[in-house]
């Protein structure tokens, strides 16, 4: 039978009635976005949560085949759902009384850098929020160009020494070292539920990572090893692939996140596996009054001064000066020549350290302080 038009009238008001209930269900979620926003602040965790979206894309699908619905336009309608609700809490800060310090890190949630940025910034007053990117380049850069506040980059590690590519972006220019970070760095063997080491044929991880577990890895003669980005996205395209055969060297927090096993905890090769961060800034920071502090500098030997770097060490010594790290890397435009990293103990302000560098002037072509800044405590 034909429906009347009042009875037409009807069955349309009854669907306006759902579409406004809808409508006020979806702003009571985006209520509750703003409450996880707040707490994503508090705790310095990224706004966007690639795993998390993919289990609830995987909920609503089940729940959608199970209601008869049609489970592609659910995901595709869930998908601008999720996409609304980081827009509804990028748009929550402008709100704030105090803005959040905006921080970049390598790589993805889960990684070594995320770990260390959250451990250092959780509890901010104002909230902190964290931002992964690809690459050590487009962190640095997000710093020099003001799209974040600060960066932490990892600097050297205790096992594989130190990461080139961070001093040659601070050879760049444009940033000062704001603070160093220590963290202590536990290498697991991860893997998807289920899988055993004699199924193991390809290993993935960060190349540092690699490093740190040659040992482990070298006892592993069926496996080969590839290199990926970061930890933590090792571990995610070992979840995504499924493969047993595959496994990844990342964080316990990355198998929690990614729901992987543990095969093999601490498989690194120094069970004292620790790695060094510097926080960067555009703007060099004070340091607070009586703290212990460390000056970094970057410098060109002269070229016709033979024992030019003798003669420096010497000014340094003289002045009670002690030096924690001597670092060379080549000139890319210079063959056979070199830039040096030094890290000393001390303010640049202090009297000692005004002496060491006005008395190593004559022994360098090119000098500049990267920054002066609390010294971590030693592990």
């Amino acid at each position: 039978m034909n429906p009347s038009s009042e009875d037409f009238a009807q069955i349309r008001r009854e669907i306006e009635g759902i579409d406004r209930d809808l409508l006020e269900l979806l702003k009571s979620r985006m209520a509750i976005v703003e409450q996880i926003a707040e707490a994503k602040l508090e705790k310095a965790v990224p706004f966007r949560d690639g795993p998390r979206e993919e289990r609830v894309l995987q909920r609503v699908r089940q729940l959608a085949v199970e209601m008869g619905l049609d489970a592609h336009r659910i995901e595709r309608l869930y998908r601008d759902i999720l996409d609304m609700s980081v827009a509804r809490q990028q748009a929550y800060l402008t709100t704030r009384d105090s803005a959040p310090l905006r921080i970049a890190y390598q790589g993805v949630e889960g990684a070594y850098s995320h770990l260390a940025a959250q451990k250092r910034y959780a509890g901010r007053v104002g909230g902190a929020l964290l931002t992964g990117l690809p690459s050590f380049r487009q962190v640095f850069e997000a710093v020099r160009d003001g799209q974040v506040d600060l960066a932490l980059l990892p600097i050297e590690n205790t096992t594989a020494g130190s990461i080139n590519e961070t001093y040659d972006l601070l050879a760049e220019g444009g940033c000062s070292i704001t603070a160093e970070v220590v963290s202590r760095i536990d290498h697991c063997l991860l893997v998807v539920p289920g899988t055993r080491l004699e199924d193991l044929r390809t290993v993935v991880s960060h190349p540092q990572a690699l490093r740190q577990c040659e040992r482990f890895l070298h006892g592993l003669t069926h496996v080969q090893t590839q290199v990926e980005y970061d930890t933590a996205g090792s571990a995610r395209k070992v979840k995504e692939a499924g493969d047993p055969t595959f496994a990844a060297i990342a964080s316990e927090s990355a198998a929690a996140l990614h729901g992987l096993e543990i095969l093999v905890h601490g498989i690194q090769d120094q069970s004292g596996n620790f790695t060094r961060f510097v926080e960067v800034a555009r703007e060099a920071v004070p340091c607070a009054p009586g703290s212990a502090c460390k000056t970094s500098l970057l410098l060109v030997l002269a070229q016709s001064r033979p024992g030019a770097l003798g003669e420096l060490l010497q000014e340094f010594s003289r002045r009670g000066l002690n030096l924690t790290k001597l670092e060379s890397r080549p000139l890319p435009e210079a063959p056979w020549r070199y830039r040096f990293y030094l890290d000393v103990e001390g303010h640049q302000d202090s009297a000692e350290m005004r002496d060491a560098l006005v008395g190593i002037d004559h022994c360098v072509e090119d000098l500049k302080v990267l920054g002066s800044y609390p010294r971590a405590e030693r592990p």
